[in-house]
Formats: C-alpha cells, sequence, structure tokens
C-alpha cells in the first residue's frame, strides 16, 4: 500500500468505532484528505493531541482504496509544525471564527479544480489561523477578511470600489450577491434583491478584502457588524447553502434584503 507526506490544517474529526477517529484535513498538496486516525482517543496515544482541529501537521499517511470516486487513508506518522489549536480552543471568539473558516475551506478546497488552487486555500487558511491563534486582529474581522479571500481564490472575487455591473467609481450603498459587489443606484434597480449598507460599511468591505487593516479597525461597530452580515450573505450565495458555524438564520438574512427574496432564490 502507497505512503505519502502531506502538510496539513485538521478541519474537523468525529469518532469512529471505541478509539479511533476520523480526520478531515486540508492538505497542502492534496487538498481535502479524509484519513483515519487509529487509537488517538486512548490517553496513550502519542499523536492524539496532534490532530484537534486548527493544528497545522506534518503526516505520514497510507493510501486507502478508492471507493466510489473517494478514499479513507490511514494517519501513521503526525509532527506538529503549528500548534494553533490550544490557543484558538481558550478564546470563544476565536473557536467561534476558526469553525466558519474550517467550515468554508473544506467546501471550497473539495471543489477544488487543480492542486495549485488547492495550495493557494491551504495557505490563506493557515495563515488566517495562526493570525487568530495570535489574537493580533478581532476575530470576526479575520474571518470576514478570510472568507473573502478565500471566495476569491475561488472565482468569486466581489468588487466593492466600484460598480459591480457597470464599473462606475463610487460611494455605493447597495450590494448585490448576483452581481458580485456594490452597485450604483441605476444597476440596483436591476441586479434583483440587493443589501443596502452605509457608505463606510462599503469601505470596511473593502478594507478587509484589501488587507487595509487600519480602516477596518477604526470603523465603527455598527458598520462592522454590516459588513459582517454581507459576507455571512455573500458566502451563503456561493457556498449553495449557509456555513452552520456563521449562525446566521436565513430570516435574519432576508430581513437586510432591498426587496423580498423568493424561495427559489436562496
Amino acid at each position: 500500500m502507497p505512503t505519502y507526506r502531506e502538510e496539513a490544517v485538521v478541519l474537523r474529526t468525529q469518532r469512529l468505532g471505541e478509539a479511533d477517529r476520523i480526520v478531515t484535513l486540508l492538505g497542502r498538496e492534496r487538498g481535502v484528505v479524509r484519513a483515519v486516525a487509529k487509537g488517538v482517543r486512548r490517553t496513550s496515544s502519542k499523536f492524539g493531541a496532534r490532530l484537534e482541529p486548527f493544528m497545522v501537521v506534518d503526516l505520514q499517511l497510507f493510501e486507502g482504496r478508492q471507493r466510489e470516486g473517494r478514499s479513507l487513508d490511514t494517519v501513521t506518522q503526525a509532527v506538529t509544525i503549528s500548534p494553533y489549536g490550544a490557543d484558538i480552543a481558550a478564546d470563544w471568539d476565536a473557536y467561534a471564527a476558526a469553525s466558519s473558516m474550517v467550515e468554508a475551506a473544506e467546501r471550497l478546497a473539495d471543489a477544488a479544480d487543480s492542486t495549485h488552487a488547492a495550495e493557494q486555500q491551504y495557505v490563506l487558511l493557515a495563515g488566517s489561523l495562526r493570525v487568530l491563534s495570535r489574537g493580533e486582529r478581532r476575530s470576526d474581522g479575520v474571518r470576514d477578511a478570510y472568507l473573502l479571500r478565500a471566495l476569491s481564490l475561488a472565482g468569486w472575487r466581489p468588487n466593492f470600489a466600484a460598480c459591480a455591473r457597470c464599473g462606475t467609481a463610487g460611494g455605493f450603498e447597495r450590494v448585490s450577491l448576483a452581481a458580485g459587489g456594490a452597485v450604483c443606484d441605476a444597476c440596483a434597480r436591476e441586479a434583483g434583491p440587493t443589501i443596502a449598507v452605509s457608505v463606510d460599511a462599503m469601505r470596511v468591505l473593502w478594507a478587509l478584502l484589501a488587507g487595509n487593516w487600519g480602516v477596518v479597525e477604526a470603523a465603527g461597530s455598527a458598520d462592522r457588524d454590516r459588513a459582517s452580515t454581507v459576507v455571512a450573505a455573500y458566502a451563503q450565495f456561493h457556498l449553495e447553502r449557509g456555513l452552520r458555524s456563521l449562525h446566521v438564520t436565513d430570516a435574519e438574512r432576508r430581513s437586510t434584503l432591498h426587496e423580498p427574496m423568493r424561495s427559489d432564490e436562496v
């Protein structure tokens, strides 16, 4: 049975039998990998703690047999590269943000069409988890910036600096999920449902995507919260279903829309 090495972020785990776990990983080279870690729930396990969510690890794995287009590999060795998990788990806000990030990462990397695309998602996630673990930025800001950039890497880069439909520059106060960003008044009438935002909240969205943390951190809480609402809605729109860990209900999202959303548009 062939073996391979992979540098990976642990996305999530689930119990298997009495002592094992299934570990879902985002690998630098292979994208999403699902593997069995045998015996890791025993107190005598040598690497159980290394395979907790948000850890960055260097792994050796046996390649599993393909079944219906998917395989379940086996972890044989795990070496910690970056122990982000403990620091993130100790802070509720950071934990909630990281949970949303790894959930999105799994879906986006699963759909990646090349090794390069998977590696970009890996690098972005690992870097964002590092920032969260160090408490360098507000957790919700790190999460929102990550989601916008991860969606951009997947081909859904929003435009908050100009009208996403006609390209006109200016300070706009509507976001169209379908159009992919800010829309001017003329385009808003043709863009379907839009989300109302202030000019300052639009500036926060632009800054999150651009990595301009000075603008993000100087913004008022109302504008940051409104930007987060837009990010959550944009992620849900393109991932085709909401991120469970964001705790944004469908009713809450619809209440922000300029026009009622029909059930076939959710």
